[in-house]
């Protein structure tokens, strides 16, 4: 590997917050197929992107599991949108990756650097580097920077959580917002425990208790909503 070509990994990392100790293996993650059809004896990173593919799934669906209380189908839905060529592309040109990509001269002239599919592509395989490089725990923090902002988007567009669901629906019934309410927050700062009740008008629902105050709500949320529908 020549010096500019280590120097513009290195600017890669640097933007992207990751620490590579075997750059040639991140290097690698920038190959693509259509160089080996063209130079028999370069590897790709196909293999990368396959086990990338596997690590950005398994982040993406335990961030889902831990942080939403929304039925499997929805869960679902919001990891299909968020994983998707349409979500990881933009990222792979914000990051850079299009101009770090390594084509075959036939890929290159027929704009391969644009590619969705291609670009995607190529984001897997830098996880699946970074994961055989620096283990899960940093493959995870990386992908979550990425995908944590797209599943709010995700949310947002359409796929609501408990708390958009009840605010609706109670402002429908009753023309008022629910009330939230912290009722405790207890352990160290490494590890609190948030305690939850959202108040329509004078009942009370909850306590739910969560790692986190956002969670906290919407488990007391989805008590709220259950009662309601209950209602219906």
């Amino acid at each position: 590997m020549d010096k500019s070509r280590k120097e513009a990994l290195q600017r890669f990392c640097k933007k992207v917050k990751i620490r590579f100790k075997n750059l040639e293996l991140l290097d690698l993650a920038f190959h693509h197929r259509s160089i080996t059809n063209e130079k028999k004896h370069i590897q790709n990173n196909e293999r990368l992107e396959f086990l990338g593919d596997s690590v950005l799934g398994i982040v993406t669906a335990a961030y889902l599991y831990n942080n939403f209380e929304n039925p499997e189908g929805d869960l679902a839905k919001i990891k299909s949108a968020v994983v998707s060529e349409k979500a990881l592309a933009p990222h792979a040109i914000e990051f850079g990756i299009d101009k770090l990509l390594i084509l075959g001269k036939g890929e290159e002239a027929t704009g391969g650097r644009s590619k969705p599919a291609i670009l995607a592509d190529c984001m897997e395989a830098v996880i699946g580097a970074y994961y055989i490089d620096s283990g899960y725990k940093n493959a995870e923090k990386y992908v979550l920077e990425f995908i944590i902002p797209e599943i709010e988007k995700t949310l947002s567009d359409g796929i609501k959580d408990y708390k958009t669901q009840l605010q609706e629906l109670y402002q429908k019934q009753a023309k008022k917002c629910p009330v939230y309410q912290l009722v405790s927050k207890t352990g160290p700062a490494h590890d609190q425990t948030f305690c939850v009740n959202v108040l329509l008008g004078d009942k009370t629902f909850g306590p739910s208790q969560a790692k986190s105050k956002k969670q906290a709500e919407q488990l007391a949320a989805k008590i709220a909503l259950d009662y309601l529908k209950e209602q219906k």
